[in-house]
């Protein structure tokens, strides 16, 4: 009974202490930060020009690094998922690394900092010992190695498709395949020797960013194959198209300095690369004086009068070529219906995130009926078509009128069509349409 007395002090004793103990988090009501995993991958390899892989799991929302006793430089990782923070290291000629090094990982979020350890295996060294006859020799283990990572490309990236990985390489080892920001560890099967395949179904929340690291892994006796994925998840064969061309085609435009643009549309695809995009204004490739970007193209200049012609080629990421030439004329345009004229912004500009104003001018009185549209088809996301704008204007007494948009979600690179429709109170009318993209 004394023994059982004693028992129960001393737990009692125990809780005392731990509540005595608990963290000022707890008693505040904030989480603690934590590291609930840290890995190395290989963790047994030490030679120059090994990449080592390091995954630390924990804290969400944090910023983690890793530090190598014998390296003087510190790893930062990147949280590739909720909690997840992925980074690699190629061990250098001047590193000094212990056979059992440390390496230390940090994780800080909230104002605090975890700190989690692990050490390298070093491998055994062989005895030395008298050379002894030995019945048979054993051959070395081949090297583990992958020959090729592949993927069959899919029309769309959207939930509910199918991806469909395949390695080929050492035959019987274990097979993984990591998709950065979407599952880490998506497991292969060996469908014959040294053939793995591995399918991954698209969710709703994934989200696959254009530089985002697709690798797969063999791993088999000790040793461990890496290989990037090196292509595009989309089947691009459409080429890009020209749109929204300034002037348009046949247009005449009055005498002085304007904006010879348009913008590229590669939905779908993988967009256009500007470094391909040659604009050539009467015969002369005036591309060096332009400005070009994935999604549109604009060159300032004061064309003579009379006719001119503008011829535009470029190319996507995925080789897919467009041509498009039209014409233009500058001199005193015939005076057709109802003037229309923006004042605040070129077509196929730039605009700021926030609440975006759009000035115009009209006939005196006239209604201009608006509507705004929001598209991005960037590669990564699946996709944002809205109407952000639906109204109808009344210019004033000297014709000026103005509205502002602003969209639901901010979309780098987000393309925005402001169509408008004016008609003056004698019954004339006119339609316009002005581009602008979401800076990046």
């Amino acid at each position: 009974m004394r023994r059982l007395l004693l028992s129960l002090s001393a737990f009692a004793l125990l809780l005392a202490a731990l509540f005595a103990t608990a963290p000022a988090d707890a008693a505040s009501g904030k989480a603690a930060t934590v590291i609930e995993g840290f890995t190395a991958d290989p963790a047994n390899q030490l030679t120059p020009g090994t990449e080592v892989v390091f995954v630390v799991e924990g804290t969400a929302k944090g910023k983690a690094s890793v530090r190598i006793n014998g390296v003087p430089r510190t790893i930062n990782l990147s949280e590739v998922d909720s909690g997840t923070y992925e980074g690699t290291y190629t061990i250098r000629n001047s590193d000094k690394i212990a056979p059992n090094a440390a390496v230390r990982a940090s994780l800080k979020a909230r104002g605090r900092t975890a700190v989690a350890t692990l050490y390298f295996r070093a491998a055994a060294a062989p005895a030395a010992a008298a050379p002894t006859p030995a019945p048979q020799q054993q051959p070395a283990a081949a090297p583990l190695r992958i020959e090729r990572f592949t993927l069959a490309p899919v029309d769309k990236l959207e939930p509910g498709v199918d991806l469909r990985f395949t390695v080929v390489g050492t035959p019987g080892a274990r097979a993984t395949v990591g998709i950065q920001g979407v599952n880490r560890d998506v497991p292969m099967n060996e469908v014959k020797p040294g053939q793995y395949e591995a399918a991954y179904t698209v969710r709703r929340l994934d989200n696959f960013p254009p530089s985002g690291n697709i690798v797969a892994r063999l791993e088999a006796g000790g040793q461990t194959a890496r290989m990037r994925l090196n292509q595009s998840l989309l089947a691009d064969a459409k080429p890009p198209v020209l749109k929204n061309l300034f002037p348009r085609d046949g247009e005449t435009v009055p005498q002085g300095q304007i904006s010879v643009s348009g913008s590229f549309d590669d939905s779908g695809g993988l967009g256009v690369e500007p470094k391909s995009v040659r604009i050539l204004m009467d015969g002369r490739d005036v591309t060096a004086n332009a400005s070009v970007t994935p999604q549109f193209f604009t060159y300032r200049i004061a064309p003579p009068p009379g006719p001119h012609r503008v011829e535009v080629t470029a190319q996507d990421l995925a080789g897919n070529t467009m041509r498009q030439a039209w014409s233009f004329n500058v001199g005193t345009p015939v005076a057709a219906g109802v003037p229309l004229e923006i004042t605040s912004h070129q077509n196929n500009a730039m605009i700021a995130a926030g609440a975006t104003e759009i000035r115009g001018r009209t006939a005196p009185g006239a209604t201009v009926d608006v509507k705004v549209t929001q598209t991005a088809s960037v590669v990564g996301l699946f996709g944002v078509n809205q109407e952000v704008f639906n109204q109808q204007l009344r210019a004033d007494g000297n014709g000026n009128f103005s509205f502002k948009f602003q969209p639901q979600f901010t979309v780098p690179g987000a393309r925005y069509e402001v169509s408008m429709k004016v008609q003056s109170p004698q019954g004339a009318s006119r339609d316009m349409q002005l581009v602008l993209f979401q800076q990046k």
